[in-house]
């Protein structure tokens, strides 16, 4: 009688045991129903990305090597230049959509930006790429983008693991969003500083259709780490950089080197950055000038020093759209991503642009949907 009762309350003991392991298992179900085992398994979506083709191991062997050898007469006909053509091959290949979108924002964005920031960031990268998307019968994206080990080089050991998770986070927790302005894509550029205010789109661009770029005021940008930078130049170094684009001269004028008195800054744009300058007879863009010169901004004032042209430059990046530093200023305020996108592109709407894997659809070429036609 006594094995019997002991026996019973072993029983009662194993099956109490049994339903506490259970019961979070059972409150789950219970709570989410069926779905339940679906949680957490999110599709894996892939797009097409173009990037440059991987070399083979024969052909890194031989640059490793130094032993191929060429003659001179297969190095002026090209055939010297093989290592080069091969790294100008592409590819194609399929990425996880995840991946490819982290390795673009984490390529254009600190480790240290705030959640709020990355919001926005994604917002307006997911923008770009469905309009690209959409735009494509072949849906190949070409953008760079960094992988996850290098964006754990760019963050460094220690903070890795949270700039990936944050990036992931920033992606999910705007899912679909994009910025629409009048039922299509809105242009949605951005760049790490302003001189003070961003630039007019009408402006910079020439274009009358994104009257939601406008100027805006930026102060805190004065503040921005390298905010200004001083560049000198020899003038011979100039007039080689820029020779694409300044006007064919006499060829005796064409052999004297460009001169202090040859330039001349004639005009700025509303938000104080160089619209017009003149070269010698070439009146280009502060724009053209910049690119030319690989300067940190358009913005810029220039002075003779010792024989040479001084530039100093405010600001970072082509100052139009959303400038990263007055928003990480914004988000550490406080601000939500929606206030920052409306700060910068006032008149957009956020909107559902729909799951990408609808992008990846091939476009419709009926009556009833156009090729090529926008959302």
């Amino acid at each position: 009688m006594r094995q019997r009762a002991t026996w019973q309350k072993l029983k009662t003991f194993g099956s109490f045991c049994l339903i506490m392991l259970l019961l979070p298992y059972i409150v789950t179900v219970f709570v989410h129903g069926k779905d339940f085992e679906s949680l957490g398994k999110k599709e894996e979506v892939y797009v097409n990305v173009k990037r440059p083709k991987a070399p083979s191991v024969l052909s890194q062997l031989e640059s490793r090597s130094g032993t191929v050898e060429t003659s001179a007469a297969e190095n002026v006909s090209g055939a010297g230049n093989v290592g080069a053509d091969r790294k100008a091959e592409t590819e194609i290949v399929q990425v996880p959509w995840e991946e490819y979108f982290i390795g673009i924002m984490g390529k254009e964005i600190s480790a240290d930006a705030e959640m709020e920031l990355l919001k926005a960031q994604a917002v307006l990268l997911r923008t770009k790429l469905y309009q690209e998307l959409d735009a494509q019968e072949q849906k190949v994206l070409e953008e760079d983008y960094l992988t996850r080990r290098e964006l754990e080089e760019k963050a460094g050991t220690s903070e890795a693991d949270s700039y990936y998770e944050n990036l992931l986070q920033a992606m999910r927790e705007t899912e679909n969003q994009v910025l629409l302005y009048q039922d299509t894509y809105a242009l949605a550029p951005f760049h790490q500083s302003s001189n003070g205010r961003t630039r007019s789109a009408q402006e910079a661009l020439g274009v009358d259709h994104c009257p939601y770029l406008a100027v805006r005021e930026c102060p805190l940008d004065k503040e921005a780490d390298d905010e200004m930078q001083i560049s000198t130049f020899e003038y011979k170094d100039i007039q080689s950089k820029c020779q694409s684009f300044l006007v064919a001269v006499a060829e005796e004028e064409a052999n004297k080197t460009i001169q202090f008195s040859d330039f001349e800054i004639i005009s700025h744009d509303s938000a104080g950055y160089v619209q017009q300058m003149r070269i010698g007879e070439t009146v280009c863009t502060g724009d053209q000038f910049r690119d030319a010169l690989s300067l940190t901004s358009s913005a810029f004032s220039i002075k003779d020093t010792e024989g040479k042209l001084q530039i100093t430059t405010m600001g970072k990046g082509h100052g139009i759209g959303l400038s990263q530093w007055t928003a990480q200023k914004m988000a550490k305020a406080g601000d939500s991503y929606e206030k920052i996108l409306q700060f910068f592109f006032e008149g957009t709407t956020l909107a559902d642009g729909g799951p990408v894997k609808e992008k990846l659809q091939p476009i419709e070429t009926s009556e009833d949907s156009p090729a090529g036609s926008e959302k």
